[in-house]
């Protein structure tokens, strides 16, 4: 039976197995090997007559190859990340450095700024409401503040 089919063929069938099991079990190592397994498919069909050892050899080199592309070259571009990414998911980190009105004072040492259309919990020194304060760190949910005024400004 494997005999009538075309050997090309059967690098194929490899190839949708090997990206068939990526898809079970990602982890990006498979997926290149059944693009080498593709690529000597392609191989064999554009030259019929390659012999079984000089298949195997090719295919080696070809996943080989296709294994350091991914680690050398698509990898890092795939992981850069650009400084907005690293505080994507953490709403709060984003804030520091932001100046915000306080919509409630701050009495021993907890109030409340106004952040869009919502209210975050701050501490910080005692000030008085609508006072003007900048986000210096982050507690869980509650925003560290200092006082803020317009000589603190940058020239």
């Amino acid at each position: 039976m494997l005999g009538q089919i075309a050997t090309h063929y059967l690098w194929w069938i490899l190839a949708l197995l090997l990206i068939a099991g990526e898809v079970m079990a990602p982890g990006y190592f498979l997926l290149w090997i059944g693009v080498a397994a593709a690529a000597m498919g392609v191989l064999l069909w554009a030259f019929p007559g390659m012999g079984l050892l000089l298949q195997a050899v090719l295919f080696a080199g070809l996943a080989l190859a296709a294994c350091l592309a991914y680690a050398r070259w698509l990898r890092p571009r795939i992981e850069r990340r650009t400084p907005d990414g690293e505080r994507l998911n953490r709403r709060a980190e984003q804030m520091i450095g932001q100046r915000y009105e306080l919509v409630e004072a701050i009495v021993n040492g907890r109030g409340k700024v106004r952040v869009g259309d919502g209210q975050w919990l701050v501490s910080g020194p005692d000030l008085p409401q609508g006072s003007t304060v900048e986000v210096v760190a982050v507690d869980g949910t509650t925003l560290k503040v200092r006082a803020w005024s317009l000589s603190d400004a940058s020239p």
